[in-house]
């Protein structure tokens, strides 16, 4: 179940869509940065601080913030709507999703996040930005922030930013679930699943998920993504013990941790989607 209905206000009557038709299959450009952070005691609450002796430390429990910004002119002069995202671990990384309390996608395709139990969230919280769509623009994606994206809205001929959040779960027998949310110019409530997986050669873990087509309203276009910023990482102590949701790998390759990401993009069917890798270094932590 998706939702996203449209706000009127002062723009008129107009079919909302985010980005406009694609006259030709491409690939967008995208970039990426990643940075190992120290975990919250509390996702709910940031300002609660952080769990001491986590972050960016050779076997430490971590949080990993990843930002991109794509930028592409093949959807009517935006990027082809995002489908599905694949992210790589470098080997020696622990993931560990037992014993945190979880929230189905059953409560979230029913737009009840609040309903999600208490220490389910698996990144920071944060609030669906309401402020104007011009303080989105996708060329400050990289300058930091809290877990939200950016999108371009469309009224007919005059096109707007959109911020939105995105917010991660626990999710019943392993993975993440996400919720992404908006609220003007448009209200859009999408939520989704993702899995890992085992991963070989110089990774060890391998994160998957696809990505659903925003829909406004009956034969409206779909949702193009322009940048987002992404911080996933939680911990909760028992018996004494601190378990992470991710840890960092013991030993650092010379030269760094390898990453690899993948990002398939397109509106259309799978067969159409455009692929796009990404393979990026981590520098070693200092000693």
């Amino acid at each position: 179940m998706r939702r996203a209905s449209t706000r009127l206000a002062t723009l008129g009557l107009a079919a909302l869509v985010l980005g406009l038709p694609a006259s030709a299959a491409a690939a967008p450009k995208v970039e990426v940065k990643v940075k190992l952070l120290p975990v919250l005691k509390d996702p709910a609450k940031p300002k609660a601080g952080f769990w001491p002796h986590t972050g960016n430390r050779l076997g430490a429990p971590v949080s990993l913030e990843t930002k991109f910004l794509v930028t592409g002119n093949e959807y009517g002069g935006f990027p082809n709507p995002l489908r599905r995202v694949a992210v790589w671990l470098p080997k020696g990384s622990g993931i560990h999703t037992a014993g945190f309390p979880t929230c189905s996608l059953s409560v979230l395709e029913n737009h009840e996040p609040e309903k999600c139990p208490k220490g389910s969230l698996a990144s920071p919280a944060g609030h669906a930005p309401q402020s104007a769509p011009e303080s989105c623009p996708p060329s400050k994606a990289l300058a930091g922030g809290a877990s939200e994206g950016c999108g371009v809205v469309s009224f007919g001929s005059t096109r707007v930013h959109e911020a939105v959040k995105v917010q991660a779960y626990f999710a019943p027998r392993g993975g993440l679930n996400f919720y992404l949310e908006g609220v003007t110019p448009a209200s859009i409530e999408l939520p989704f699943g993702g899995k890992f997986s085992s991963a070989s050669g110089a990774f060890s873990k391998k994160f998957t998920t696809d990505v659903p087509l925003i829909e406004t309203v009956p034969d409206a276009l779909f949702g193009s993504s322009e940048s987002a910023t992404v911080t996933i990482g939680a911990a909760i102590k028992k018996k004494g013990k601190l378990i992470s949701l991710g840890t960092v790998p013991k030993k650092c390759p010379k030269g760094g941790f390898p990453g690899r990401g993948e990002m398939w993009f397109g509106p259309g069917g799978e067969s159409s989607w455009e692929r796009v890798t990404i393979n990026i270094k981590v520098p070693c932590p200092r000693k």
